[in-house]
């Protein structure tokens, strides 16, 4: 996985991914009897080619050899140099995914968790924001393909999961929700409550667009107030996450205020709503996060821990051997505990809401276009 290095100077920093590894090893999520750590295959063409054009998939190869752009496919731009292990290392975050789906298919698991994943610009046929192979879609396609009727897709990265939204714009199987920095003020620009999907599909495609400086109140309240009642209506088989942890007030490139404790309850939630509504199913990846040595790490190693059903509590210190290793690897002071020290809540939609805030416009918005849908009062469920 560390292979999957656009530049040395990228905010993708591979480094992301071994430091949570090592995070989830010491603090010991790895050492429980009933989970299992595989190391994925590469996806070949063919299930890339479920959700991505094969001529998309042939320019990314002819990219990776030849190190020359194709500009027509976002390759070689800023956000998606070209390197030489392009092809193959994006594959092999898609075969993660891909995994994960075969082993839930088999009934071997019930979660997985690749946070190495979660590339979510990926469109059919077009590369962006520092993603190539879209490889929680082809997870969604490889259910839908072997007799999973319905999926909900969840993404709470700052950015608008726009690839997975359009890749499932038109199929009435697949609910794609995302809540995420409205695109006024946040790349790509996309993610409005209009964007609701087409034909059968109607009603479908879920977007709450956050106002900038929103934290963890705003988030769950949103979080609360529009995504249970839509997956509970929508009555799911599997739950599939991306957990883009890029909403963190530390976070370079983005404008919102969570905490990784916001971001760990986040995945509580949804684990919740995946054991009540799709009988446990649930597949969580990644996605951003350039806050490479402060939040991605304890992120996602709680959400490897919720997800293994063993919650790290907040108050837990980070290990000394993994601080250490940090300090004289990387010469930074790592985090001396797994939170924050915030102070979590947030307002229930059920006490009513402040046209006046801006959070409340932004849930409001989305009620308003998506609930009726459904069959759901806007202003009540």
């Amino acid at each position: 996985m560390l292979s999957h290095r656009f530049t040395a100077s990228h905010p993708m920093d591979p480094v992301r991914l071994e430091l949570t590894e090592r995070l989830s090893r010491d603090l010991g999520i790895f050492d429980a009897a009933h989970l299992a750590v595989a190391g994925p295959d590469i996806a070949d063409d063919d299930a890339l080619a479920t959700v991505h054009d094969r001529d998309y998939i042939s320019a990314v190869r002819a990219c990776s050899t030849s190190g020359e752009p194709a500009s027509a496919h976002g390759l070689g731009t800023e956000d998606v140099p070209v390197f030489a292990d392009m092809h193959t290392s994006a594959a092999r975050i898609a075969g993660g995914t891909l995994h994960l789906a075969e082993e839930l298919l088999s009934g071997r698991t019930l979660h997985g968790v690749n946070f190495a994943g979660g590339m979510h610009h990926a469109s059919r046929a077009h590369a962006s924001g520092f993603c190539i192979y879209n490889d929680a879609a082809l997870a969604i396609q490889h259910l839908l393909d072997n007799g999973t009727r319905r999926v909900v897709y969840i993404d709470v990265d700052a950015h608008h999961g726009d690839g997975t939204q359009s890749i499932f714009y038109t199929d009435p199987r697949v609910m794609t929700i995302s809540l995420h920095q409205s695109g006024v003020s946040l790349y790509p620009g996309t993610g409005f409550p209009n964007e609701s999907g087409t034909g059968e599909a109607l009603g479908t495609s879920v977007n709450i667009a956050l106002p900038a400086g929103t934290g963890d109140a705003g988030f769950l309240r949103a979080f609360h107030a529009v995504v249970p009642a839509l997956v509970r209506a929508f009555d799911p088989e599997v739950l599939v996450t991306q957990h883009g942890c890029d909403s963190h007030a530390d976070d370079p490139l983005t404008d919102l205020n969570m905490s990784v404790d916001g971001q760990r309850q986040l995945a509580l939630d949804i684990s919740q709503l995946a054991e009540e509504v799709t009988e446990d199913r649930w597949i969580a990846t990644g996605g951003g996060g350039y806050s490479i040595y402060q939040v991605v790490p304890r992120a996602w190693a709680h959400l490897t821990a919720v997800a293994a059903g063993a919650p790290v509590p907040l108050s837990t210190p980070t290990p000394i051997s993994w601080r250490e290793y940090v300090q004289s690897t990387f010469g930074v002071s790592a985090p001396q505990r797994m939170h924050d020290d915030v102070q979590l809540w947030w307002r229930t939609w059920e006490l009513g809401y402040d046209p006046e805030d801006s959070v409340d416009r932004a849930i409001i918005q989305t009620r308003r276009e998506i609930f009726p849908l459904h069959g759901l009062d806007p202003w009540f469920d």
